[in-house]
């Protein structure tokens, strides 16, 4: 895409471009997002930047009628596995701010030199200037969701000093952090614009700062930003079926949910709490292969969202967490193009626009679910041993999921305990900007594990795009009994396509309905000592496979999840 093209984008106010790139208004010195509801400047006037934080380093601040900082984050992210990627992914995970550039390098394999240099020419800044946008951004929804005094605001936003706080603020807000807050109480721009939702991270919610000193107990409001349409009833009703209990929950009747959950952060722990978007009044689905686009919000939207955290410093990486379970960064509109371009998903695409990918808010947690394997109240039974309970109970919410670490010496299966000892000792790597290729592999070799449950995990705690199923040959992809398939032409996003079959009945009933990957390794795999978790049970529903046996006619698979695409 050229600067001629963004300059169009700009002009039509194309908000599927926001969070990829932003442009500035050298005459005005701000920048904002590509949907900006202000008059169009002349394109003389108008650079253009990769990343808001090279906007930032560039001299320019935010506008505060569109709130650039509040965009989805770019999908690129997510497909790229190169160095930037990786970089960006680990970045928006707090990394830098938990470990410094140093520590990035670090988990990268890379010198902080060559990070720096990749980084700046890519996207026009490096790593302390793309954590500082982070942590500009995390304070300004920290003044206008709470009444946290500053001073202590400051540093929950993982700022060093009071005075760099102040700077910072100025520099990209125009303002003080005092401004900001007395502006979102008084319903100005701030207020207005707060429903535009979370870039890589959150907006303000409704009722804006400030709030009262009881948001402790609501927890900190957030609208969670996505580009294009958004199936929210088909990933809620994902994450309803695997639900742990204690760990999870699901409330309210379909189409008025709210998905809660336990998450274990680096400094403390949290709750969060996702209600599912209600449809409009008066429409039904429509029928098969007819779109109703109204119903599915075309334009965009968020996803109402509230955290309670016991320290506010886990905040980003809470909400990138929520984004990526959710899948809010993906571009739907270039999946439609890729996949409807195929005879197969294009009815598919066009009855579900909009249809994500659920990712996994604690890699470590749906690596061991998967492994341990069975139904939910399966891993039920290991939190209630093994997982830290909260200090006071909330509704159904009663623990944290156990850490690897805590589960090496537990009385578990094999497997998970083979899979956990790899986890804690670094041996599988599934942090967020993690190398995808070598952690598949090294998921792979384990025992109980194998290539099918490598690959979900690929897919979900890596939340990489671009599996389907296994290459074999010149280039063509065949499924997991050899029959050729057209998984290449769905490339990078073979993840939506197996989502798409298996929402339409073409992938197993048991596939990806309940536990979490079913028949991924067998019951002799996962065998343990008599009692132990994993030694009993089977892995999946009883209409299920195991893959050395053929599918019944009625669930053979177009394509299975067995590796990624190519």
């Amino acid at each position: 895409m050229n600067d001629e093209a963004r300059y169009e984008a700009v002009s039509s106010r194309d908000a599927r471009f926001d969070g990829e790139f932003f442009f500035a208004v050298v005459t005005t010195g701000i920048y904002c997002r590509p949907s900006c509801p202000a008059v169009t400047p002349k394109r003389v006037n108008v650079r253009f930047f990769p990343s808001a934080a090279a906007a930032q380093a560039a001299g320019f601040r935010a506008c505060r009628r569109c709130r650039p900082d509040a965009v989805p984050g770019s999908a690129e992210w997510n497909v790229r596995a190169d160095l930037v990627g990786r970089a960006m992914r680990f970045i928006g995970d707090g990394v830098v701010d938990r470990e410094g550039v140093g520590g990035l390098a670090q988990r990268l394999g890379y010198s902080a030199r060559q990070v720096q240099r990749q980084l700046t020419a890519e996207l026009g800044a490096g790593p302390v200037a793309l954590a500082r946008a982070r942590r500009a951004h995390t304070a300004r929804v920290l003044l206008q969701t709470t009444a946290l005094p500053v001073t202590e605001l400051a540093f929950a936003a993982g700022f060093a000093s009071i005075r760099q706080f102040n700077d910072t603020m100025r520099e990209i807000y125009a303002g003080t952090p005092s401004d900001l807050r007395a502006a979102a109480g008084r319903g100005g721009a701030a207020g207005r614009t707060a429903g535009s939702g979370a870039g890589t991270g959150a907006g303000t919610g409704p009722g804006g700062a400030g709030a009262d000193d009881g948001s402790a107990a609501t927890g900190i409001p957030l609208r969670l930003a996505y580009r294009g349409p958004y199936a929210a009833a088909e990933i809620f009703d994902f994450l309803q079926a695997r639900a742990v209990p204690g760990v999870e929950e699901v409330r309210g009747p379909g189409g008025r949910r709210t998905y809660r959950r336990t998450l274990r952060l680096s400094h403390g722990s949290g709750i969060a709490e996702v209600d599912e978007p209600a449809g409009l009044p008066g429409r039904r689905r429509p029928p098969a292969g007819r779109v109703c686009p109204a119903a599915r919000g075309t334009d965009g939207g968020w996803l109402e969202c509230r955290l309670r955290l016991t320290d506010l410093r886990d905040l980003s990486t809470a909400v990138q967490r929520i984004r990526r379970l959710f899948d809010l960064d993906a571009d739907p509109y270039a999946v439609a193009e890729r996949l409807g371009a195929d005879p197969l998903l294009r009815p598919l695409v066009a009855e579900r626009p909009g249809l994500r990918s659920p990712g996994a808010a604690d890699p470590g947690e749906l690596a061991v679910r998967t492994v341990l394997g069975g139904p939910p109240e399966r891993a039920a039974a290991l939190v209630r041993r093994y997982g830290k309970p909260l200090d006071a109970a909330d509704g159904g919410l009663t623990h944290l999921f156990p850490a690897p670490a805590e589960l090496t010496g537990a009385e578990v299966a094999e497997p998970v305990r083979a899979l956990c000892t790899a986890l804690a000792d670094g041996a599988v790597l599934l942090d967020a900007g993690a190398d995808r290729g070598a952690a598949e592999r090294a998921l792979a070799a384990l025992p109980g594990v194998g290539p099918r449950a490598a690959a979900y995990l690929r897919m979900r705690a890596l939340g990489d795009p671009d599996v389907g199923a296994a290459a074999q040959g010149s280039g063509q992809e065949r499924d997991g009994y050899g029959r050729v398939g057209p998984a290449a032409a769905w490339r990078p996003w073979g993840a939506y396509a197996l989502h798409h079959l298996w929402h339409a009945g073409l992938l197993p009933a048991g596939e990806m309905l309940t536990g979490e990957v079913s028949g991924a390794s067998g019951p002799s795999e996962v065998s343990g000592p008599a009692g132990a978790y994993g030694a009993t049970e089977a892995s999946g529903p009883s209409e299920a496979y195991r893959p050395s046996e053929a599918p019944p006619p009625s669930a053979r698979p177009v394509c299975a999840v067995a590796g990624r695409a190519g």
